[in-house]
């Protein structure tokens, strides 16, 4: 993968195939120890000590369309490439917690890449799932919570065309902001 923002599509999305009715993401950039974290957690239905051990086998997956299950191993990769870390925790019936740590300036490190795009496929293809999007960059805090936008709506589906694209227009301008007051 080459942007952090598919590595957060292919988490989440792997939460909403575990039964996951809620997944938080949290993207924390804190320049002055120049370090960036990624986090995905849900409440989905979690993994046993025995597949949690073989997360990380790029040859290992549950799912039924491939073969080969890369995206752990490569986020883990990817963070390690850059002088970071990888952890994962799961419990049966509690869910999954994922997180990646980064340097921030390094040269390896992938850029954060779309992620108004990846929210917004998330909730595409998993309307009745709910998610929190909160992205830290020093003291600046941007969120986004589909509990609150699905009261407002009062109704209204989260994966109706003109609600997506609100929203991916609300987390473009959240970023923006974060990044204007550098």
């Amino acid at each position: 993968m080459i942007e952090l923002a598919l590595h957060i599509l292919d988490i989440a999305e792997n939460s909403t195939r575990a039964q996951a009715d809620f997944v938080e993401i949290t993207v924390k950039e804190d320049l002055d120890q120049d370090m960036l974290s990624l986090e995905i957690r849900d409440n989905g239905c979690g993994m046993d000590e025995i597949t949690l051990a073989r997360a990380m086998d790029p040859f290992y997956t549950t799912k039924k369309v491939r073969k080969v299950g890369l995206g752990l191993p490569m986020l883990a990769q990817a963070a390690q490439r850059t002088g970071g870390s990888f952890a994962i925790e799961s419990k049966v019936g509690q869910g999954t917690r994922v997180h990646a740590r980064f340097g921030h300036s390094h040269l390896d490190r992938q850029p954060l890449g779309d992620v108004p795009g990846a929210i917004t496929a998330l909730i595409l293809g998993s309307p009745d799932v709910d998610f929190l999007y909160t992205h830290t960059k020093n003291d600046r805090i941007y969120t986004l919570d589909t509990r609150e936008i699905r009261r407002e709506l009062d109704g209204i589906p989260l994966n109706h065309r003109e609600v997506l694209e609100a929203i991916r227009e609300n987390i473009r301008e959240g970023i923006r902001e974060l990044d204007e007051e550098e």
